[in-house]
């Protein structure tokens, strides 16, 4: 139906249809590339790379707002610099009164209401202050917003401190060891395996290597023997044999250990936060909605009210299914490609934990909110990778892979020029054409 009124548009008309399509296909065929090479980049800067691309071919350089574009620039170190230091600081504050405390359950546990609570407030706050008039949230005076906010978030408080608390805090004691009753554990360590161990080198073997990743440890003797022990670890070990360092019959095997601290939280800390872990997500998901997906279905909405109104200044309302559309249009790019992504920045950046990723999610939320109503230009991305990389950071020198982050900052300063570029090259070909 679309593309039949569409056929029959001409002039000003078709040149602004023409412009919407270029800006679809030079941000998403970037996105495209980009979400295959793993890296998290902008899809509100996509959008933007596109339209300049488009206005460099239409209007050359005096058509672009260069002030607009320094702004957008600008984020690129604004947008990570402020989410970073918001999670950091409430990472400081988990830190403080709940994980450097040496009974940490009972601190957390005081904590989770005001966390759920805080996160709450923010997010209906935001939701009453700028939702859509189609909802008449825009008739609720700014008091009424406080009021009603504050009022969720006390029903909030109460409901989890006299519900979930208790049971999380069931949960945890029977998950703890009974006092006084010793377990006996007959896994031997490290150096008893190193010791102990007979030793069967094949001649073809030339060098066998343990690699001790958290709990776990693989010792390859042989092609034919393995053995596999759990413990209890805070650094890496690295054993490498080879046949110049063993003597003949000999079964000392000599190791050499590469320190590097091993992030993780408490048991009873895992089964608090997680549960936190859950609303913050959901909270970092509307945030992230409300920002990119609003930018991505742009061009769509208008293309739709032109062709449904044959007019390029109506100021017909969107409609529902348009934004329907675009919720299930992230669903599924999150089912089928949102996992490369994701593996990025939730594994191969750093080590996240339950508290660990409370505060990133808190912190970069937060910081999209705020910073959008009112006015500063930033990218949720951008706020993601920034807050991940400011905790991981604060937790441990050695917790954040700095090669992918050179990568994925590479990545960010050339999604503009990328983007232009395409779009600059469909625009001029679709000028030829027209």
């Amino acid at each position: 139906m679309m593309i039949g009124q569409l056929s029959s548009l001409s002039g000003r008309s078709l040149f602004i249809c023409c412009m919407k399509f270029n800006f679809y296909l030079g941000g998403c065929l970037w996105l495209l590339v980009a979400t295959f090479l793993k890296l998290p980049v902008s899809g509100s800067h996509s959008i933007v790379g596109a339209m300049v691309g488009f206005a460099l071919i239409i209007q050359g350089p005096a058509g672009i707002a260069w002030k607009k574009l320094g702004m957008i620039v600008a984020s690129w170190f604004v947008s990570p610099l402020l989410s970073g230091l918001v999670s950091a600081f409430v990472f400081f504050i988990f830190d403080k009164f709940i994980l450097k405390k040496s009974e940490s359950r009972e601190p957390a546990l005081n904590f989770l209401p005001f966390i759920y609570a805080i996160t709450i407030f923010i997010n209906f706050f935001s939701i009453f202050l700028t939702g859509p008039t189609l909802l008449k949230f825009d008739k609720i005076p700014l008091y009424g917003n406080f009021i009603i906010s504050i009022g969720l978030s006390v029903i909030t408080i109460i409901v989890v401190r006299f519900a979930l608390v208790p049971y999380l805090r069931k949960i945890i004691l029977k998950s703890e060891p009974i006092e006084g009753v010793t377990v006996v554990s007959n896994v031997p360590s490290v150096e008893e395996v190193n010791e102990n161990l007979d030793i069967n080198i094949d001649e073809d073997t030339q060098t066998n290597k343990l690699n001790s990743e958290e709990e776990t440890i693989t010792i390859k003797i042989s092609e034919d023997k393995e053995t596999e022990t759990e413990t209890d670890l805070t650094k890496k070990e690295m054993c490498e044999v080879s046949l110049e360092d063993i003597k003949e019959n000999s079964t000392e095997v000599e190791c050499k250990t590469v320190e590097k601290t091993v992030i993780k939280d408490k048991p009873e800390l895992v089964t608090i936060f997680s549960w936190v872990q859950v609303l913050t997500a959901i909270f970092g998901s509307f945030a992230h909605g409300g920002n990119d997906v609003s930018n991505a279905i742009g061009p769509l909405v208008g293309l739709w009210i032109i062709a449904i109104t044959q007019d390029v200044y109506s100021t017909e309302a969107v409609p529902i299914w348009v934004l329907v559309y675009g919720g299930l249009g992230i669903t599924v790019g999150l089912w089928v490609w949102g996992r490369r992504v994701m593996k990025t920045i939730g594994d191969d950046l750093t080590t996240i934990t339950p508290t660990s990723g409370v505060s990133i999610e808190l912190g970069a939320a937060v910081t999209v909110l705020i910073a959008s109503n009112i006015g500063i230009p930033i990218s949720t991305t951008h706020c993601k990778v920034g807050s991940i990389v400011a905790v991981g950071r604060y937790r441990s020198n050695d917790n954040v892979d700095w090669s992918i982050f050179r990568n994925i900052c590479f990545a960010w300063l050339v999604t503009v020029p990328v983007s232009a570029g395409i779009s600059a090259l469909t625009m001029f070909l679709l000028r030829m054409l027209i």
